[in-house]
């Protein structure tokens, strides 16, 4: 075994455990505990089937997280409609607990190279320029996530509250 195969096994561990740390959840829940306890009760899994944008994932735990790899979320309400566990209820529906980010080093038009790949598809016009350059996520944000995926150097970063 190499020193990096070594090191890479050693910290295994940790990734899994900083992903379910990290994990963003579908917006409507009451108690963030219920994921842990009703969703790996969950045979259908439902809520991942219904999802239109197919942002939602299960996890090797059995608890679902919103992926903004390929969408953003719409708020369209199936997966709480569709939640049997209770855990998702439209009762409880908020704002995604996220927090979008753009990477300033990464991003293009940081670099003053103009670029709206962010600000198009941006639905709540929570991205601001100043003049043609230098985006910032402003309060408008819902973190749904429709920005991220459509940067071209992945300078927008999203990361759990």
């Amino acid at each position: 075994m190499q020193r990096r195969e070594l090191f890479s096994s050693l910290a295994k561990p940790f990734k899994t455990k900083e992903k379910q740390e990290t994990a963003i959840r579908p917006p409507y829940f009451k108690d963030i505990n219920l994921f842990l306890t009703n969703c790996i009760e969950c045979k259908t899994k439902d809520c991942e089937k219904v999802c239109e944008e197919s942002i939602i994932k299960i996890l090797n735990d059995g608890t679902p997280i919103l992926d903004f790899s390929n969408s953003g979320c719409t708020y369209c309400n199936l997966c709480a409609e569709a939640c049997k566990n209770k855990v998702l209820d439209i009762e409880y529906k908020k704002q995604i607990e996220a927090k979008i980010d753009i990477d300033v080093l990464s991003c293009l038009s940081w670099q003053s190279t103009m670029c709206f790949s962010c600000k198009d598809p941006c639905l709540d016009d929570a991205i601001n320029f100043l003049g043609m350059f230098r985006p910032s996520i402003n309060t408008n944000c819902t973190s749904c996530g429709f920005c991220i995926k459509v940067c071209p150097t992945n300078a927008i970063k999203v990361s759990s509250l």
